[in-house]
């Protein structure tokens, strides 16, 4: 049974007696002999490329150990996230054997980051052999690495999730210890090496430039010294052969999101009080869940399932042994609010006991299972909280994946409980986890399967908002139901401050399609416009390069229309890795089949009666197992009332006629109004007004001149339109008023009324 170590900020280690139980894989000892041959180069700079569950972090901590550690040389090790360094330390002294550490008799590591309980790089001691340190702590004082690196000839740079090293602060850190120190082997871990943006591959490529092929040292394009894919560990039996299910509660949770709740479960991972608090107390949430598993007993198996809190797993297990399935949970030191003891550590290495033994079928558990505890058993794992976090994510997805050659199980299970009324976030899924694995899918169906879940799951927000009858869809109904599915998406992960990883997506439809390719175009002149040069921009930056991407790009009727949070979340990528997201085409994507105009006119046209048209969409919902229907519109009920719809559409076209609008808006009451203000009444005049004065202000050369310097500009992303005079003084038409003025020129802001800034 692998112990516990309670990792410190600091501390010295001595090589334990003997060697590890531990024994590598043939894919680990393959890294591990590639590693050796290019580390016969004085310097280089390289991929290890392993997937989830594939054992990046302990293949590299044993060659370290050896070949860094053992000959005193200073190991660099940078990560994103403070469960990623603490996974490092932890590594580092469960497995500093004297076999691996012959030469020393001990080492000593320091762990640096905002956290309480981590040190700070004003601690950083020459002493230290090996630093675990989070990119942004570093990044913010490089120059507390000076006296650590004085002196070195050579150091190991390990930078953990690699695939995010094409960060501004990764690319700092990198250029600034390669100028301190003269040989600098650099490696960087990954699963997902090259799923990313031409331009961001560019980047990639310009910093891991060595690797090994057939046992050769090449320097290439690719940088890699040893790669496998998660689809070969499959079919090794190291790994199990993931099996993906997700089961809707039936619990509508809209009302507990607000605007401040999104930001922060975005940001933070946080849920709610009044939503975790509902989801925990719900009997009839917990009793789904539990069934689920009564039902399923046999193929699921041992069981470990991840609940919201304390209290939440301590309900669970209390359900689970009401209804005969033998379980136990598992938390942190804390008082038992049921019993009023408290559980320690002792305890909760009995119920893991019990588990590996089968006298327990299920493991209720709040992410204490999330990493380092050996349960080689487990088949499935169920996620009863929702989660932005990729890397918990992929920590809870683990626990099952350990294959029949590992002492696992053939298959595992990974069962969300999804609810309602939470579609706006974007949530970290198990689909999007395995996908970004090289060659998991590799047949059209599996690619297609998957475009159209991140359809359907993250982002396609139509379909709820139709069912919601505070919102008025009049206009999004008027056009044909085809052109309401995305034509496509641009999708990328980047990082917050927090280290938090964001997942974003964004659908792009042929009202948008024009705008978002435009954009990514001025991107760097937008950049380079407002003077950005730092990762992380404030909100009220974001907020005013916003609007200018509004004002310049996405002028006029668009509908479906953009969302501004779409652009500012494209903003923060580019911010990071100045490049633009890659976008990922629809085109395959038969639309026919679920074209619900079609399908409403074959039952208005064949006179279906009730029952004729309730058996004729089941069968086109049950039409086999990989019916697009199904995988697109997620849920029966969304796939029902679009029908309806459109039936109705048919049948009483009069319903969906235009009121007459109860407010005339006259030229005067027009110039009484910002351009923005004009924009949200009618858009197509907002996009003539501005246009007309583009128009005004441009030079013989095909340049804009600024009304007031007189400067000359090659694009409008730099520029603004700007009023010379209130709009209802002199009795002048709207363009009269209008001039086009440079940033500075006009106070760097945009023309958004204050109120609405």
């Amino acid at each position: 049974m692998k112990t516990y170590i309670e990792t410190k900020a600091n501390g010295i280690v001595s090589p334990k007696s003997g060697s590890s139980q531990r024994a590598l894989y043939d894919h680990q000892k393959r890294a591990i002999a590639n590693l050796d041959i290019i580390n016969r180069n004085s310097s280089y700079s390289t991929l290890i490329v392993l997937p989830t569950g594939g054992g990046k972090t302990y293949t590299a901590a044993v060659w370290l150990l050896r070949n860094a550690i053992d000959r005193k040389k200073k190991i660099l090790w940078i990560a994103h996230r403070q469960t990623l360094l603490d996974q490092a330390a932890e590594t580092f002294q469960s497995y500093a054997y004297s076999e691996v550490i012959p030469s020393i008799s001990s080492f000593r590591y320091r762990v640096i980051s905002g956290a309480p309980e981590h040190d700070r790089t004003i601690d950083i001691d020459k002493k230290d052999d090996l630093l675990i340190i989070s990119k942004d702590s570093i990044g913010r004082n490089l120059g507390a690495l000076d006296k650590w690196l004085e002196g070195e000839k050579e150091i190991f740079f390990i930078i953990d999730e690699a695939h995010h090293s094409t960060a501004k602060t990764y690319r700092k850190v990198i250029d600034y210890v390669k100028g301190k120190v003269s040989n600098v082997k650099l490696i960087g871990l990954t699963a997902t090496p090259f799923r990313t943006a031409e331009s961001e591959q560019g980047l990639l490529a310009k910093i891991y430039t060595d690797g090994v092929e057939n046992g050769v040292f090449i320097h290439n394009d690719k940088g890699i010294t040893y790669q496998i894919s998660l689809k070969e560990l499959i079919n090794r039996q190291i790994l199990s052969q993931p099996i993906i299910e997700s089961y809707n509660t039936g619990e509508d949770y809209a009302r507990f999101i607000g605007a401040k709740d999104l930001e922060m479960i975005q940001r933070l991972d946080i849920l709610p009080e009044d939503l975790a608090d509902d989801m925990v107390n719900n009997a009839a949430r917990n009793k789904f869940i539990v069934e689920k598993y009564v039902q399923n007993k046999k193929k699921y198996g041992q069981t470990i399932v991840f609940a919201l809190n304390v209290v939440h797993a301590i309900a669970l297990c209390s359900l689970f042994n009401h209804y005969g399935i033998k379980a136990g949970y598992v938390v942190s030191s804390v008082k038992d609010v049921t019993t009023g003891v408290t559980r320690s550590r002792e305890d909760n290495v009995k119920v893991f006991q019990e588990y590996r033994e089968g006298k327990i079928q299920v493991l209720v558990n709040v992410n204490i299972l999330t990493e380092g505890v050996d349960l080689p058993k487990t088949q499935s794992v169920f996620l009863t909280r929702p989660t932005v976090s990729k890397i918990l994510m992929t920590q809870m997805i683990g626990r099952a994946l350990r294959g029949e050659k590992a002492g696992g199980t053939k298959s595992a299970y990974i069962v969300s409980f999804i609810d309602d009324g939470l579609d706006k976030i974007s949530w970290s899924n198990p689909e999007t986890i395995f996908e970004g694995n090289n060659d998991f899918a590799d047949t059209n169906s599996e690619y297609e399967k998957r475009d159209i879940r991140l359809i359907a799951i993250l982002k396609i927000e139509e379909f709820a908002k139709m069912l919601n009858d505070s919102v008025d869809t009049r206009e999004l109904e008027k056009i044909p139901f085809t052109q309401r599915i995305p034509i496509g998406m641009y999708a990328f992960t980047y990082l917050e401050e927090n280290g938090m990883d964001i997942s974003y997506q964004v659908m792009v439809y042929n009202s948008t399609k024009e705008a978002y390719e435009q954009l990514m175009d001025n991107l760097p002149a937008l950049f380079k416009e407002y003077g950005n040069d730092e990762e992380y921009l404030s909100a009220n930056k974001l907020s005013e390069m916003a609007e200018q991407c509004r004002s310049t790009f996405f002028l006029g009727e668009m509908i479906p229309p953009y969302d501004e949070k779409d652009i500012i979340n494209i903003l923060k990528y580019y911010a990071q890795y100045e490049a633009a997201p890659t976008f990922y085409t629809f085109d395959d994507l038969d639309k026919s089949k679920i074209d619900v105009c079609a399908i409403a006119k074959q039952i208005v046209d064949q006179k279906m009666d009730s029952t004729i048209q309730a058996e004729y969409i089941r069968r086109l919902w049950n039409d086999g197992d990989n019916n697009i229907v199904r995988l697109f519109f997620g849920r029966i009920k969304y796939f029902y009332d679009q029908i309806d719809k459109e039936v109705l559409r048919i049948t009483a076209p009069y319903i969906y006629e235009d009121d007459e609008d109860n407010v005339v808006y006259g030229r005067r009451q027009f110039e009484n109004m910002s351009l923005y203000e004009i924009g949200r009444v009618n858009p197509d005049y907002e996009k003539a007004l501005r246009n007309a004065a583009f128009d005004k202000a441009k030079t013989a050369d095909g340049q804009y001149a600024c009304a007031s310097c007189g400067n000359k500009y090659p694009n409008r992303i730099m520029l603004q339109v700007d009023h010379i005079v209130p709009m209802n003084r002199g009795g002048k038409t709207k363009i009269d008023n209008l001039q086009i003025l440079c940033r500075r020129c006009n106070g760097e802001k945009g023309d958004k009324p204050e109120d609405m800034q």
